[in-house]
């Protein structure tokens, strides 16, 4: 299981494929299915991770976006996305923040101080039921350095992430409903012209019967 969320079943390119054919199959209008792909590319450039699908459907229902469509667009962020998006956004938090990321106290590495505040959790709920003493300084460091600096800087870069695939996926949405509602006009009037077809050939079997019998 924890292979597969790192590497699908059938790759990455397959998981692509499938949300992709997923999303432009929503019942919905291009606008609204857009503004929910906004919601979702905004989401993943958010720290929040665990809660993604809450924030996304947060993002979508304020701007009155599609929420499935914001849900399946978190997909997005995966392990292969996640560290440049994590590292782009505390960079830029760092920078609006007005502090350099290799000032006093950034000595640790990005990853370590994600494994710093993980074992400082670990420990910490450990204390809970022990007499060993609670101690918050990992925690209270990646909150400085990575969280706050991540929530802060995510929102630029993924508002222009955000933008930018609301404005390609409404042109593309439209274009493959218009397919779709052609191609399923189609087989209607083509199912409609056998259905036709059947029942000319039941009348004029009818009036055979009828001009045999007289």
């Amino acid at each position: 299981m924890a292979l597969e969320f790192i590497w699908p079943r059938g790759g990455w390119a397959r998981a692509f494929h499938y949300v992709k054919h997923r999303m432009r199959r929503l019942p919905d209008s291009p606008e609204k299915i857009a503004r929910g792909i906004f919601a979702g590319i905004v989401t993943i450039f958010t720290p929040f991770y665990g809660l993604h699908f809450l924030t996304a459907a947060i993002i979508a229902f304020i701007v009155r976006g599609n929420i499935l469509a914001a849900l399946l667009a978190t997909f997005v962020g995966n392990p292969l996305t996640f560290v440049p998006i994590a590292i782009i956004s505390v960079q830029t938090g760092l920078f609006l923040l007005g502090r350099h990321p290799h000032s006093a106290g950034h000595e640790d590495t990005f990853t370590q101080k994600f494994f710093y505040a993980a074992q400082d959790l670990k420990d910490n709920v450990w204390a809970l039921f022990t007499d060993k003493d609670a101690d918050w300084t990992a925690l209270q460091v990646f909150y400085h350095d990575i969280f706050y600096p991540f929530m802060i800087g995510g929102i630029i870069p993924g508002i222009v992430a955000g933008l930018a695939a609301y404005y390609l996926s409404v042109p593309i949405i439209r274009a493959y409903q218009h397919r779709r509602r052609g191609a399923l006009k189609a087989k209607l009037a083509a199912i409609r012209a056998k259905a036709d077809a059947a029942k000319r050939a039941k009348n004029d079997k009818v009036d055979k019967g009828r001009e045999t019998g007289t």
